[in-house]
């Protein structure tokens, strides 16, 4: 990916280490992903009606992390506040999905993986939300 390149270009600064923030966001750019793909491999199971709870946790985590991607890669005019509340935000909701997808995760694997993806992201979410304070 070219975050950090993008990142380190940019002549705004927030006062957040870059690498670090450049880290973050493609953590949340890969949880939104493979958040997406688990709700679609969800939908192709047989017992799909089993899994909604499932595809709408995947769903939530995945525009919750794209959301949040998107408004850290913006660096012009920050706002900490906005910041710490997405973050707070993303973590909770990549607890409840990693949650769900963990209880499916010996019967999907699509599940296993994406539990795994929202508990990196969690963690990576966390750890930001430390550094800003």
């Amino acid at each position: 990916m070219k975050t950090a390149e993008m990142i380190a270009s940019s002549p705004a600064r927030t006062g957040v280490d870059r690498e670090f923030l450049a880290r973050a966001i493609d953590t949340l750019v890969a949880c939104a992903q493979t958040c997406t793909a688990c709700a679609d491999a969800c939908l192709s199971e047989e017992m799909v009606a089993e899994l909604r709870a499932c595809i709408r946790t995947d769903l939530d985590c995945a525009d919750i992390c794209d959301t949040t991607a998107r408004v850290l890669s913006r660096q012009t005019a920050y706002d900490a506040d906005v910041t710490r509340a997405l973050l707070q935000a993303c973590i909770q909701v990549c607890r409840t999905c990693g949650n769900e997808c963990a209880s499916h995760a010996d019967h999907h694997e699509h599940c296993r993986i994406c539990a795994e993806a929202c508990r990196a992201c969690e963690q990576a979410c966390s750890e930001l939300l430390a550094a800003i304070g």
